[in-house]
């Protein structure tokens, strides 16, 4: 389903590959890297992720069965099904082209085969695979769920493409488990698709339950759910870090928050099926895990924070640690579910208005939790458990230790501000209510003589470290921000006095690829960035393109996924631009153009023309989107006074239905874009006023 490498790759530790950011002024020429292991020698950098094989074994008798000699049948009354039901199909699929009911308890629960859209990626993203003629057949279940709180959220549809099976026609065991918090899909054992409901589905007595016998061959009904065991690996899954999506055809990273703790570099995301249309549209994100100590060997670990009740719905928070124990703050967003009046919101703000700080809450308070409230890990490492402490009312916390050793928090979403407080359990006061304003996702890093706090997906404010917090400017508005593409990007030092930043790539909607940059600092405070040496794609050998473009130069790509590397000399210092033209077969029909502009020293990601180069984009301070992955200008470029180097990576992915575009610019900024519907086959090399030398290609 993904593209990986082979598990023998994990066993070698790497070297760590950079040197420390280099300090240098905007007009000096790029930061030197180290020398580095050769190519070769180097294991590609990879994830070995969890298994998602699971064990349905069970002593508990089948509630009801269907055969093909008895396809149909009557149920008892569905009682209660607060402690869920689990149905086994064992089916045969053949002739995929036409479609079929396999499974029906009217009014509760259907599961069919039908043709999907090949064009229509919505919600489930089945286009991701294809069958060889680019049919694409699913199958789908639904559960028609209850509540009184909301009973217009009713049916809710889980669902595969059969092209990512191994054998779409053929034999295979269908299981469809319901326990309450989660509505999943199984195929043969493996975890293909799920969703977390809200109120139970029901049927009445004598109700017929009736199955397809030309394609299931038996089905059972099993009440209670059983509850499924994950089973040990036959051998490690592995997959490539940089640009990574979670497996599957509907799976996506939300927003990354990262920390780094005894030698070892901390991911949590947040885990999104549809682009945030899961449980009716509130998303029901939960934070997932992932580590690694030396970037090269990484480590999938169980989520830190799974969803437990159907109330549930996580934001972003931050890791951190107090009283010696690592912890990760986030929030609980449940006014997604209940109005405030049925959440613990009332009592959490009568006690702030009366006291002056926070007052602790948890689930024997009236209500259902509303606010932040964090996990402790057992280990140090994994093994997080939730505390059901609720310490504020803001829904997306960012918790930290300031360089003071003071616990502080910037406070998101339902609050704005900066709090202090001496025990991440209560007590927090607000030491400054207007900065940052709440809204975005907020983070705080100093390095060295500067502290920053970067906000969501626009806003980055930067001051002396030695200054009060009134001294923050805006860096956005002075041109010299940093964001590049990449969606609410979390900032972390890790060893060396090396800091990084992850985010995810914005693909048809919220949530995408993960992506982790190098930073670099410049003595006036202004940061760059450039790719994380241990991490970018390795290649097959490259192969040269042109010794010299001084004009206009037409050539084949190198597969769906590459890397461009070529040189840059200007003519005249600050004059002259080029451009990158990315094709695809024929004609310009969802081309992109990536254009770097000397004089004004800018590049952009714009829509692609055979005839001339692309209209000007506008950058973040201008009103432009970089976190919307398409059309978008940076500004202020580094480092392109002098000859330098340009890096562009395409990734072309069926999961994503296009392709990724990342460009680093004289090692020192980074800028990517998502052009959706665009396999590049060609490139138009255009230089104006400068000459791009040794261009090479390599595919990987």
């Amino acid at each position: 389903m993904h593209g990986t490498v082979q598990p023998s790759a994990l066993a070698v530790v790497a070297a760590i590959l950079l040197v420390l950011p280099t300090t240098l002024y905007a007009s000096d020429s790029p930061p030197v890297a180290a020398t580095i292991e050769p190519e070769q020698s180097r294991p590609p950098a990879a994830i070995e992720l969890l298994t998602s094989s699971w064990d349905f074994n069970t002593t508990q008798a089948a509630r009801n069965t269907l055969t093909a000699s008895a396809p149909q049948a009557k149920l008892a009354a569905s009682e209660s099904l607060v402690d869920g039901f689990t149905v086994k199909l064992a089916v045969d699929f053949k002739e995929l082209d036409r479609e079929s009911t396999l499974l029906e308890i009217p009014d509760a629960l259907r599961v069919r085969l039908r043709r999907h859209d090949p064009r229509d990626r919505n919600r489930q993203n089945y286009p991701a695979f294809k069958m060889p003629d680019g049919s694409v057949p699913v199958m789908e279940a639904t559960v028609v769920l209850h509540s009184p709180e909301h009973p217009d959220w009713r049916d809710m549809t889980i669902g595969i493409p059969l092209a990512m099976l191994h054998n779409p026609e053929g034999k295979h065991e269908i299981i469809l488990n319901f326990t309450g918090v989660r509505w999943t899909l199984y195929v043969d054992g493996e975890l293909l698709d799920n969703d977390f409901p809200f109120g139970y589905p029901r049927w009445a007595a004598g109700t017929t339950w009736t199955m397809d016998a030309a394609y299931v061959k038996q089905t059972s009904l099993h009440v209670p759910a059983i509850t499924p065991q994950r089973k040990p690996a036959r051998k490690p899954r592995v997959a490539p870090v940089q640009y990574w999506t979670p497996p599957g055809h509907n799976s996506w990273v939300g927003d990354v928050v990262t920390f780094f703790h005894r030698g070892r570099y901390h991911v949590f995301y947040l885990y999104d099926r549809r682009h945030h249309q899961s449980k009716f549209g509130q998303g029901a994100h939960y934070f997932e895990h992932l580590s690694t100590a030396d970037f090269r060997t990484w480590t999938e670990h169980e989520a830190a924070a799974p969803l437990e009740a159907q109330w549930e719905c996580i934001g972003t928070g931050t890791p951190f640690v107090f009283d010696g124990k690592f912890c990760l703050s986030y929030g609980l967003h449940t006014e997604r579910i209940y109005p405030d009046e049925q959440t613990t919101r009332p009592a959490q703000a009568a006690y702030l208005e009366k006291n002056g700080r926070t007052g602790l809450f948890n689930r024997s308070t009236p209500g259902a939790p509303i606010g932040a409230t964090y996990s402790i890990s057992a280990d140090g490492v994994t093994n997080f458990a939730k505390t059901w402490n609720v310490f504020h009312p803001c829904r997306n916390p960012s918790v930290y230790r300031d360089p003071g050793g003071k616990l502080r928090m910037l406070a998101n979403h339902h609050s704005k501000g900066t709090w202090e407080s001496e025990s991440v359990e209560g007590g927090w006061r607000c030491i400054n209510p207007d900065f940052p304003p709440g809204g975005d996702c907020t983070f705080f890093f100093r390095w060295g003589r500067f502290d920053y706090v970067i906000g969501g997906f626009r806003y980055l404010w930067s001051k002396p470290a030695d200054a009060p917090d009134s001294a923050y400017e805006d860096i956005v508005h002075k041109g010299l921000d940093f964001y590049d593409g990449l969606n609410v990007p979390a900032i972390t030092e890790i060893s060396g006095g090396r800091f990084l930043m992850a985010g995810w790539t914005q693909i048809r909607g919220w949530g995408g690829n993960l992506v982790v940059r190098e930073l670099l600092q410049f003595p006036d405070g202004r940061i760059g960035s450039k790719w994380l040496d241990e991490i970018t794609p390795e290649t097959e050998p490259p192969r040269t393109l042109a010794e010299s473009v001084a004009d206009t130069m037409t050539c084949p790509a190198a597969g769906e996924s590459f890397l461009l590397t070529f040189d840059v000399q200007p003519a005249e210092a600050g004059k002259g631009r080029l451009a990158v033209l990315m094709l695809p077969e024929e004609g310009e029909a969802n081309a992109c153009e990536l254009q770097v502009r000397l004089d004004s020293q800018r590049a952009q990601f714009g829509p692609g023309s055979l005839s001339d180069f692309a209209e000007h984009q506008k950058s973040l301070r201008e009103g432009g989107s970089p976190n919307s992955g398409g059309n978008y200008a940076i500004e202020n470029l580094i480092g392109i006074a002098n000859p330098f180097t340009m890096r562009v990576i395409v990734k072309g992915d069926e999961k994503i239905g296009g392709s990724l575009i990342d460009a680093e610019i004289a090692g020192q900024r980074t800028m990517l874009s998502y052009r959706p519907d665009l396999t590049v086959k060609k490139l138009v090399f255009r230089a104006d006023d400068v000459e791009l030398t040794n261009l090479q290609i390599a595919a990987f």
